[in-house]
Order: C-alpha cells, then structure tokens, then sequence
C-alpha cells in the first residue's frame, strides 16, 4: 500500500456505473471505493485535474433498494492499463456532507467483496 495512501481500498462487487451528472453519460465502472475517493475504470481517458460531479449508481440488493449518489470529484490521476484498452482513473472526493460521508459507510457494508470466509 502507498505511503500515500492512508485509507484501505475496497473492492466494489458489483457493476457499479460512473456517470457525468452534468452531461448524463456513462464514464465507466467503479473498481474500488473509500470514503475519501474511488477507482473507475473505463474505456476511455479523463482529463487529469479535472473537478466534476458524478453520479454513482449503486444496485439494489435484497436488503436495500438502488440509491443513485452523486459527489463532487476531482480527477487525481488517470492511466492505461499495461497490455489493456482500459484506463484506471483515481477519483478524490470533494466536498463531502455527512449525509454523503454515511451513504459510503453503508455501502462499504453492504456491497463490498469480503475475504471472509462465512461461519
């Protein structure tokens, strides 16, 4: 883990969608999510730097219904996959309410891949 990095990524299980809010398109799929920031995978490059708010559709699952989030992001960096036609983009949260801050808390609980082994 980077020195950089002071908080555990966690793995999204799901296909998760990126959206420009603004624009309403399909940017790419979240890979891993914190409550500081994200990892998107998609098609094509972002522009580093960038600032943009996003809509994060996360899916229903038999305990909670869809929740659509939308967040303030800036783009942090962005690279292409070695021996791939993928780009991971690292996304940094901006601005975060406590209700948005929450939201992710519960996410994290309820739709991340656990290492676990069920008792």
């Amino acid at each position: 883990m980077s020195k950089l990095r002071m908080i555990k990524r966690r793995k999204i299980l799901t296909f998760t969608p990126v959206y420009d809010s603004h624009a309403n398109i399909l940017l790419g799929y979240l890979g891993d999510l914190t409550l500081k920031g994200a990892l998107m995978v998609s098609e094509k490059p972002v522009e580093v730097d960038r600032t943009m708010t996003l809509a994060i559709e996360f899916r229903k699952t038999s305990e909670k219904p869809a929740k659509r989030m939308t967040f303030l992001a800036r783009v942090a960096w962005c690279k292409q996959e070695e021996h791939r036609t993928h780009y991971n983009t690292g996304l940094e949260f901006q601005d975060m309410t406590e209700q948005n801050i929450k939201a992710i808390e519960t996410i994290l609980k309820k739709y991340v891949f656990s290492r676990e082994m069920p008792s």
